[in-house]
């Protein structure tokens, strides 16, 4: 099991964000640990008042730094009392970081534990982040209201490829970027839909066949939508 730790200002909205669909039943099954740790928490005040305005001046507000790292001792602590001994990723969704792919969800499914942190505001005190984080990840170049909704799209991509999460264990394996293409157009009944046909070989029962022609289709397609893939791979197909 992968136990997900976000830290966050808004708990709910990763609960009932990721509560639905698959992640929601890997979780119930105990396939998947999640909890969400208000920041809030943690802060020293009546108002539990987390951020304050930026030393050397600028536009809106920031996290301070000492609720976010006794927010993430806290969990830290929890974890190693549960018995993982290993080190620890901690994770700040960020426009600054590496770009989130199917590669990096594969390398985050083999840990225990992560911790995922989620700024809001202008941001976190850089101090705290060089403490604490040991991965800078971003879901795209734009910039979103905060950092709960970039983690919820890590947790459900890793999710996804934790062993038992999938009812079909080699479906993970057949979908967009698995092999550096993008997946095959895919067909279900009727034979015919408003004048359009499945394509024949779909429908030949040859397995070979139908292998090389999806495989073909996903070149294409790749080919067509998005070919900076191709030149990643240094594919060469045609």
């Amino acid at each position: 099991m992968t136990g997900f730790h976000v830290l966050t200002l808004f708990p709910e909205m990763i609960i009932n964000g990721l509560g639905e669909s698959i992640t929601g039943r890997s979780i119930e099954r105990g396939f998947v640990g999640l909890e969400a740790v208000n920041i809030r928490d943690y802060a020293f005040n009546k108002h539990h008042k987390v951020d304050d305005y930026i030393y050397g001046g600028g536009a809106g507000m920031l996290m301070q730094a000492e609720p976010v790292y006794q927010c993430f001792k806290a969990v830290e602590e929890r974890i190693r009392e549960g018995g993982n001994i290993k080190p620890l990723r901690c994770i700040y969704m960020t426009p600054q970081g590496r770009v989130f792919n199917q590669q990096i969800a594969k390398e985050l499914s083999g840990e225990e534990d992560i911790i995922i942190l989620c700024g809001h505001y202008e941001g976190i005190d850089e101090r705290v982040l060089e403490e604490i984080v040991t991965d800078n990840i971003s879901i795209g170049d734009y910039v979103l209201t905060g950092g709960e909704l970039p983690a919820m799209v890590l947790i459900d991509a890793v999710s996804r490829l934790i062993p038992g999460v999938l009812n079909n264990e080699a479906s993970s394996d057949t979908e967009s970027f698995e092999d550096g293409l993008l997946e095959y157009p895919q067909y279900s009944r009727p034979e015919v839909w408003r004048g359009k046909r499945v394509p024949e070989v779909l429908l030949s029962g040859h397995h070979e066949n139908v292998e090389k022609w999806r495989r073909a289709q996903s070149v294409i397609r790749t080919r067509e939508r998005r070919p900076d893939l191709l030149s990643e791979t240094g594919c060469r197909c045609h």
